[in-house]
């Protein structure tokens, strides 16, 4: 499939975003010392709002037909883009509620319910996205039990270093510092490659789901090949659906992927840990690293799938 940067910055930064509000959805609901400062409780809000809504405005900027975007609610009942577009503004409503409850200290219990109900409603939302490429047969690369963690995993991770720097520039130790910072990034950062490189093995060593033989109903008869290709130039379904991503390049952007969004927040959060006068640079270079990795990551998603459609253009397999 051919990566659309649209689509590949939507996905990119309202993972993060909703990384983020899961996070203090979260730290709502457990009363963590954290949530007692209303500047970091707003600073998350905020963050989590710039990068949702630019997300948002990334993907009506994707569609052919944007001032037809609102007819995308109107498909809950079948479609993952539609439920996604009702989550998202479901969940926009539950942190502008909890921004206005902020500065009500009598609302701790009505805070724990937020927490919930933001928290609840970010994942849902992350999911939605994940359901509308895992639910699609046709891509086989999308088609499987990784998809979904992989997008989860990818929006918590980005989410906590999102948070690592609120934090940090805000200077309140509020119980994430030091060697409580290290330890969440260290384990968010060991379950995201762990569950990114399960998915690159299903998807390097899963058998063909499909092949021409298959596709044109042949297969039968033997081995099949297409002895002339449905046309001669290139076209919409070729540019969009057949693009082809060299093994080699998609080796080095693997790799890339790993170092920038594993490897070097790792380092980055221990050298804080060792050196907490570089905490406010440590953080804003891990997070610049891992959205990084998570672009990256997100263009490799869509590079490395082939749709079916392909068969009817050379390919052997799909």
């Amino acid at each position: 499939m051919r990566p659309a940067l649209s689509i590949l910055f939507f996905t990119t930064l309202s993972g993060a975003g909703y990384g983020i509000w899961f996070l203090l959805g979260l730290a709502l609901a457990i009363d963590a010392p954290v949530t007692r400062h209303d500047g970091i409780v707003y600073a998350a809000l905020a963050c989590g709002f710039v990068l949702t809504t630019a997300g948002l405005l990334f993907s009506v900027a994707h569609l052919g037909q944007p001032q037809r975007a609102w007819r995308a609610f109107s498909q809950w009942r079948s479609s993952w883009l539609s439920r996604e577009g009702v989550a998202a503004v479901g969940c926009a409503l539950i942190a502008l509620v909890l921004a206005a409850c902020v500065d009500f200290e009598t609302t701790s219990g009505i805070w724990r319910v937020l927490g919930i109900a933001l928290l609840a409603a970010a994942l849902i939302v992350v999911f939605c996205t994940a359901c509308i490429y895992n639910t699609l047969p046709t891509i086989a690369a999308w088609h499987n039990r990784w998809v979904l963690p992989v997008f989860l995993a990818f929006a918590v991770h980005t989410g906590l270093l999102w948070w690592w720097l609120i934090v940090a520039v805000s200077g309140i130790d509020a119980g994430l510092m030091g060697l409580p910072a290290t330890s969440a990034i260290l384990l968010a950062a060991a379950v995201t490659a762990s569950i990114k490189l399960a998915y690159w093995h299903h998807i390097d060593h899963a058998p063909a789901t499909a092949s021409t033989g298959s596709a044109t109903g042949l297969d039968r008869l033997g081995n099949v090949r297409s002895a002339e290709h449905p046309h001669t130039e290139a076209n919409y379904l070729t540019r969009e659906m057949a693009f082809v991503l060299a093994r080699k390049h998609a080796r080095k952007l693997r790799v890339l992927v790993l170092a920038s969004g594993v490897l070097v927040p790792i380092a980055l959060a221990v050298l804080a840990l060792l050196m907490p006068s570089i905490t406010v640079f440590a953080a804003v270079a891990a997070m610049l690293s891992a959205m990084l990795a998570a672009l990256v990551e997100r263009w490799l998603f869509f590079a490395e799938a082939r749709h079916v459609v392909a068969l009817y253009y050379g390919a052997r397999h799909a």
